[in-house]
């Protein structure tokens, strides 16, 4: 048996017989800090490892070599692991530290896999992970590493580790029972996930469920956040001429399915994001009078996001925390015509939309495409669910083909319930009141995959810089919020059991 793992084992069941006693905040972040200064190069070195290993969802071997990695990882430190697989799934990673009796559980899920990359787009390869630093050391409060994951959300998972290991190094017992469950296909959009949890649900048994994901405030402030949007995507095409055809020959008289998609779109949202699709906003839950309050002492960012991102003006006029509390209906791209720096002058066969909708409670996915398919009907088109023959195409003069993508339902839960109130105070032994509090993550998140299977309340701690090119080019930490994040777990871990009623 390793050293480590000895020691871990020793010291909890040294702990057994104890009664639970709430952690000096003091002590314990100092304890914490110090910890941190003295083990950087370790902590680091784990992390560039890490972070070196290619992550794709779809890149079976090295996703294997990802679970391989965490599990000797969380091994090390004592926990119990267990790979919980389904057909055509990565393996997903479930570690606990042996149970202590009349505690509360606590499971903490983040993800191991990325989004893909395009090695071109990188100043550096992304599985070289590439420290910048003004001074060449960690210290650097500027100091980023770059990488795929660095921020999303490989930082996480060390994040929590290594808070264990600031634990048990300063002889901390933690005041709940903790859990981690690590998922392989977050990035791409969790197929299986809804399977994994209701296999092997009897492992998964928790009395809360933090989601360890997402950036802080954009004012640098840690954050907690209460929900999530929900997601459902959809591709809508139009058709044309059957091939692409002369512009200046059929123009005026063969439709352009650019065209009519353009036209359509301004017909599903206003300039001022406004959703347009009768009945869109019915099943929207109003915000509850605990959180109204809370986003009246977010932190208004707006001014300084406008003027970081050159924006002439903002839609609806409304702040950005109060704006991603509503749906949205976003555009992500149009194709058509083909791509290059010389467009042919024609009018195309087909174009294709692809749309995001981000949904709040008490909306699901399937509300939303009865809404939309609805409307696109009483608009005249016919709704085709695959490319349409030739035939279908003379028989409907407006025609349509939507494929709907994967998506899930919003989650939210109610900042004023004990167990919200219970992970605030926990957080501010270690932030004081520089905590910003969200009732919901203009993001989507698996959380309501937890919620509907155990019924439990799911919170959203996330810890990356708001600007670490998260699904891009250059994606990465600044190390300061590494530093931070394995504090506000440490402190979440030792104190959340002794303020839970």
């Amino acid at each position: 048996m390793k050293t480590r793992h000895l020691l871990t084992v020793i010291f909890l069941i040294s702990n057994l017989s104890l009664a639970q006693q709430p952690a000096n905040p003091a002590a314990l972040n100092n304890a914490t800090r110090s910890y941190i200064a003295q083990h950087r190069q370790e902590i680091m070195r784990e992390f560039q490892d890490f972070l070196a290993i290619p992550n794709i969802a779809t890149d079976t071997p090295n996703i294997q070599k990802n679970a391989d990695a965490l599990t000797r990882m969380l091994k090390k430190r004592g926990l119990e692991v267990q790979i919980l697989k389904v057909e055509g799934a990565p393996p997903v990673v479930l570690a606990a530290l042996p149970p202590l009796p009349d505690r509360h559980t606590v499971t903490f899920y983040a993800h191991y896999d990325g989004q893909p990359v395009n090695k071109a787009d990188w100043k550096q390869d992304p599985w070289l992970p590439t420290l910048v630093s003004r001074n060449g050391s960690f210290d650097d409060p500027e100091a980023r590493i770059y990488a795929r994951s660095a921020g999303d959300d490989k930082n996480s998972i060390i994040e929590l580790l290594t808070a264990l290991d600031a634990l048990q190094s300063a002889q901390i017992r933690p005041s709940v029972n903790i859990k981690f469950l690590f998922e392989g296909e977050e990035e791409a959009g969790s197929p299986h996930l809804d399977e994994i949890l209701s296999r092997f649900g009897p492992s998964l048994q928790s009395d809360l469920w933090v989601i360890c994901d997402g950036p802080t405030n954009q004012n640098g402030e840690p954050q907690l956040v209460f929900g999530s949007r929900g997601i459902v995507t959809v591709q809508i095409t139009a058709f044309g001429p059957n091939r692409p055809l002369h512009s200046g020959h059929y123009g005026n008289w063969a439709p352009n399915p650019i065209v009519e998609l353009a036209h359509l779109i301004s017909r599903l949202r206003t300039e001022d994001a406004e959703i347009t699709i009768p009945h869109f906003y019915g099943p929207v839950r109003p915000l509850t009078a605990a959180e109204q309050a809370a986003l009246k002492n977010v932190p208004n960012v707006d001014q300084q996001l406008r003027k970081e991102l050159a924006l002439g003006r903002v839609e609806d006029r409304q702040t950005l925390a109060e704006q991603i509390m509503k749906p949205a209906l976003n555009l992500d791209r149009i194709e058509g015509g083909g791509a290059g720096p010389k467009p042919a002058n024609a009018i195309p066969s087909s174009a294709t939309a692809y749309i995001d909708f981000r949904l709040v409670p008490d909306q699901t996915p399937e509300i939303v495409k009865q809404q939309l398919e609805a409307y696109l009907r009483s608009l005249g088109y016919f709704l085709a669910g695959k490319p349409p023959t030739d035939a279908e195409r003379l028989q409907h003069g407006r025609l349509l083909q939507v494929v709907w993508g994967a998506g899930y339902p919003p989650q939210r839960t109610p900042i004023d319930a004990p167990v919200s109130q219970a992970v605030i105070a926990a957080a501010r032994t270690v932030t004081g009141n520089s905590l910003a509090l969200l009732p919901s993550l203009g993001a989507s998140t698996p959380s309501s995959l937890f919620e509907q299977q155990f019924k439990k309340p799911v919170i959203t701690l996330p810890t990356a810089n708001y600007d670490d090119n998260q699904h891009a080019a250059n994606e990465n930490l600044k190390l300061k919020n590494l530093w931070d994040g394995i504090a506000l777990y440490a402190g979440i871990f030792a104190t959340v059991g002794s303020l839970w009623k």
